[in-house]
């Protein structure tokens, strides 16, 4: 009997060594905390600089939780390509959880059937490249408010980071609401403080079978309170257009074909009214109901504003600190305008260098830093074994930044991107600004149109200096914490309105 009892403990004992033998190399653990105390913000700095030591597919313990980090391109595409499914889960965080309506988001609910369905509806529906055409009169709008708003600062130093928020702001909202919402700032608020929360670092995310972290930590009850903000704004939203749709379905209203068939600014439909009318679909394999409604929206109006707003902002505080290139973009622009009253959407295929400004500014401040996955299946990896249920952040930033595979990486350098079809569509693993595999960004043409255009009228309509006193290399280019990367201090710039010779 003991011989068989030390047989059967010496067997899984060895299993297990074998198992854990194979898990990727990183660094010792300390008792309850792993290896929380080696990382600082924002954790995709730190991570770059353990990865130089331990290697581009790293084991992390933060708290209880358990983390692949993968900082080589070979590595994301075998993980999101080849092997795409297994990676092709989202790991959980109690932001998500409760902002996002127990996950029922695109962006961030299980991989299943759901989601490819809500994702088939986003692409078809909300994001083709028929309804994001469709929005080009409200992009044009909205540029030609932010252009009007610089003009009336005569010379003043301007907070230009506020100025684009609420330019990308003001397109999510009429392209999604149809302008029907009357809580605009709260919204913003909402999403400023769920966007910080949301990185999947809280405490309780850490350490989520602990009682006393629980009975501590005061997350959830903060995200609570958001979370009820967020149902009184958004359940609003839903009623008016409800209430609108009612109206319009009237037989009165019926009779005359010139009325609106839904509530957006031009009479058509908009985000919450497509969604409204999917919901009561019968061809729907999986019924859904307002909580997703409100999860979807709020993930449009998340993704559509914070990521936007960022990428203009980076873009302008580069080219502040590289003035030959802001020269060569604004020659081009007003070479192409021939001193046009304004710059329309039909012809930014025409600037290829501004093109390239919007490519380097992605590989320098990737919107998502961090890919976040967790793993759905146990797979090995490069002859490492990763667990299931594991989460995986793919280091989109220092992918980027990394000098085997980008020359002089650190360096605003858009001239590197001429002689390459290095693409955003997620085929080239060194260059994922919008990741890649099932789970990529569905609304790149929506948030590349809004980036193109502010930056074109912006480097058409100004030349730009920094506030007296402030120099170039003075910019701070720390980013923000949370899920996205925007950088911590605004862009205090001065706008010169650029009279062009006629």
């Amino acid at each position: 009997m003991a011989a068989a009892i030390f047989f059967f403990f010496t067997f899984f004992i060895n299993k297990w060594m074998k198992f854990e033998t194979k898990l990727p190399p990183g660094p010792k653990t300390l008792p309850i905390i792993g290896n929380l105390h080696l990382i600082s913000s924002p954790p995709y700095r730190c991570f770059r600089e353990l990865a130089a030591r331990y290697g581009p597919i790293m084991y992390l313990k933060l708290g209880e939780s358990p983390v692949v980090v993968v900082t080589s391109p070979d590595i994301a595409k075998e993980m999101l390509k080849d092997l795409d499914p297994s990676f092709a889960g989202r790991p959980q965080g109690v932001a998500m959880e409760i902002m996002w309506y127990g996950y029922q988001s695109i962006a961030f609910c299980p991989y299943g059937d759901y989601w490819r369905q809500m994702r088939k509806i986003c692409i078809n529906e909300l994001l083709s490249p028929r309804m994001v055409r469709s929005y080009a009169s409200i992009r044009r709008d909205e540029a030609a408010r932010l252009v009007d708003s610089l003009r009336e600062s005569s010379g003043r130093s301007v907070n230009l980071t506020e100025k684009v928020f609420t330019f990308s702001c003001s397109i999510t909202c009429r392209a999604a609401f149809g302008g029907v919402c009357e809580d605009k700032e709260g919204l913003i608020k909402v999403m400023m403080e769920t966007v910080k929360m949301a990185g999947g670092f809280e405490i309780e995310d850490i350490f989520p079978s602990s009682r006393i972290v629980r009975a501590l930590s005061w997350s959830k009850t903060r995200l609570k309170k958001m979370r009820r903000r967020l149902d009184v704004i958004l359940d609003d939203v839903i009623d008016q257009h409800e209430e609108n749709l009612a109206k319009m379905a009237a037989p009165e209203i019926q009779e005359d074909s010139g009325r609106r068939s839904g509530n957006g600014e031009f009479g058509g439909e908009d985000f919450v009214d497509v969604l409204l009318r999917m919901k009561g679909g019968e061809e729907l394999k999986i019924p859904f109901g307002y909580d997703s409604i409100k999860a979807v929206l709020y993930d449009i109006f998340t993704a559509g504003t914070e990521t936007t707003a960022a990428t203009i902002d980076w873009a302008m505080v580069e080219l502040m600190r590289n003035p030959n290139v802001m020269g060569k973009a604004q020659a081009e622009l007003r070479q192409v305008l021939k001193g046009g009253s304004s710059v329309h959407e039909d012809e930014l295929h025409e600037l290829k260098y501004l093109k390239l400004v919007v490519k380097e500014t992605f590989r320098l401040h990737p919107s998502v830093p961090m890919l976040p996955r967790a793993s759905r299946e146990v797979r090995e990896i490069k002859r490492y074994v990763i667990p299931a249920g594991v989460r995986v952040m793919v280091n989109i930033w220092a992918m980027h930044r990394d000098p085997s595979i980008w020359k002089d990486p650190e360096r605003f350098e858009p001239e590197r991107f001429e002689n390459q079809t290095l693409e955003f569509t997620g085929g080239d693993f060194q260059f994922l600004p919008f990741g890649s595999g099932r789970r990529m960004c569905p609304g790149i043409m929506f948030g590349l149109a809004s980036v193109e255009l502010a930056l074109a009228q912006l480097l058409y309509h100004f030349d730009w200096k920094l506030p007296e006193g402030v120099r170039p290399q003075d910019l701070d280019m720390i980013e923000n914490d949370g899920l996205t990367a925007s950088r911590k201090d605004d862009l205090f710039v001065v706008a010169i309105p650029y009279q062009p010779l006629i």
